[in-house]
Formats: structure tokens, C-alpha cells, sequence
């Protein structure tokens, strides 16, 4: 029996890279996925993988900065399988555009703000109240960065937007944990996504991280694995975790 059999997970972002990468595990470990995605053509290809392997998955397409689309897409996923455990807030990332915060444009500071912090907040909001509904329980992982945890250079505006996942990850831990509602994040260091290769050779802050990490460059299903642990009933003593997948990067 695989490790999420029974339950069933919403991943934003579920696309491309570590989204991607995630849905496919944990539909192999049992899940029911609803791949929540903007971009159709990569959404709707991830949901055909698993589908094609096996496995049960619907592509709900989903701005995550958008409220009435997130609710949406929650609601979608009840009506189509009937329950909410696993509830992965994937969606984000940096661009070459951020900056320290005295150059950083003002508008790469919301931008960062609306889909990494926002898009989480909604993802929560809607996510929770579901799980509340159903009253099983379950599993809310949020994805932070390593930028959260050490000082970096030149990312001020994504740094900001991680943090304060980071903080609200802790805060709803306490929130809801007398309704058996667990909320960890994930903080991966450079990892092998499209995203993340074109920034190695156009970012140099994303270039001197790697450098730190004395495992090298992280690979898309060791964030997956990291999620899985979370997501799944072994983890069912842990909350409020902020779990670093990252090479080595924070001991170097």
C-alpha cells in the first residue's frame, strides 16, 4: 500500500519542476491529485502523466493570486473527490529582476508579495476551511526558501516573500492543530528546475548558493521526498517545521 493511499492532494504550481515532480510521487504513493496550474498545456500534461501511469488526477487551470479562482479550485476538488487531506502550496519562485532593496523595483516586491505570500495565504485559507469541513484532519506544506533562514544577496524581494511564509507556516501550526490540521513548509536550496538552471547562468546570487552546497545542486524529487514525508501519516507528529532540503547549504 503506498503511502498516501486514500487521501487526496491539491498542488499549485503543479506544471513544471518540483510541482511537477510531486504530483507524480505522490500519485504513485496512492493519491487522488488535483494539479492546479495557470499554464494549461504543462497542467493539463501533468495530470496526462499520471493518469497515463495509473493514477487518478484532475488539471484544475488556477491563478493562485487570484481568491475566486483558488476557492474555485478547492471546491472542484471536493466535487470531484469528495474530500481535501494533502494540500501543497507550490506555487512561486524568484527572477532575475529582484534586487537588494534599495535597486529591487517596487514592482518586483508586490509581484513577489502576491504569488508567493498571497497565493499561499489564499491556498490556507481556502485549503483549511476545507479540510475543517471535511474533519479528517490533514496536511498543509508550504514552500519557503533557504533565503528564509540565511542572509543572501541581491534577492530582498523574495527573501521578504518567504519569510513571512516561513512565520504564518508557524503561526497556523498553532492555529490548527487542535483540529489535527498539521502545517509544515519545505525550504529547498538551488535545485535543478528549468527556472532554476536559466538563473544559474543569468543570476549570480542563485550561482554563489550553489557554490555553498556541498551536495550539489538539488534535484526535484528530493523536494518531492520532503513533501511526501509531510504529507503522508508519518509526519503526523510534526508541525510547524520548516524542513531544509538543501545540499548542505546552511552548515557550510
Amino acid at each position: 500500500m503506498g503511502r498516501l493511499e486514500g487521501k487526496v492532494a491539491l498542488i499549485t504550481g503543479a506544471g513544471a519542476g518540483i510541482g511537477r515532480a510531486s504530483a507524480l510521487l505522490f500519485a504513485r504513493e496512492g493519491a487522488k491529485i488535483a494539479v492546479v496550474e495557470r499554464d494549461t498545456q504543462s497542467g493539463a500534461e501533468t495530470a496526462k502523466l499520471i493518469k497515463d501511469a495509473g493514477g487518478d488526477a484532475v488539471f484544475i487551470a488556477t491563478d493562485v493570486t487570484e481568491a475566486a479562482d483558488v476557492e474555485s479550485a478547492v471546491q472542484q476538488t471536493l466535487d470531484i473527490f469528495g474530500r481535501l487531506d494533502v494540500l501543497y502550496n507550490n506555487a512561486g519562485g524568484s527572477t532575475v529582476n529582484d534586487a537588494r532593496v534599495t535597486d529591487a523595483p517596487v514592482d518586483e516586491f508586490w509581484r513577489k508579495m502576491k504569488l508567493d505570500l498571497f497565493g499561499t495565504w489564499l491556498g490556507c485559507r481556502y485549503g483549511i476551511d476545507a479540510m475543517l469541513k471535511c474533519g479528517n484532519g490533514g496536511s498543509v506544506i508550504n514552500a519557503t526558501s533557504i533565503f528564509a533562514i540565511i542572509g543572501t544577496h541581491g534577492k530582498d524581494a523574495y527573501t521578504a516573500a518567504k519569510g513571512a511564509i516561513s512565520a504564518i507556516t508557524r503561526s497556523m501550526a498553532v492555529e490548527y492543530a487542535s483540529e489535527n490540521i498539521r502545517v509544515n513548509a519545505v525550504a529547498p536550496g538551488a535545485t535543478a528546475t528549468a527556472r532554476v538552471l536559466k538563473l544559474l547562468k543569468e543570476d549570480g546570487v542563485t550561482s554563489k548558493s550553489l557554490d555553498g552546497q556541498l551536495l550539489g545542486l538539488v534535484q526535484p524529487d528530493d523536494i518531492a521526498y520532503a513533501a511526501l514525508y509531510l504529507a503522508s501519516d508519518e509526519s503526523r507528529s510534526t508541525t510547524g517545521h520548516i524542513l531544509t532540503v538543501d545540499g548542505g547549504l546552511t552548515i557550510s
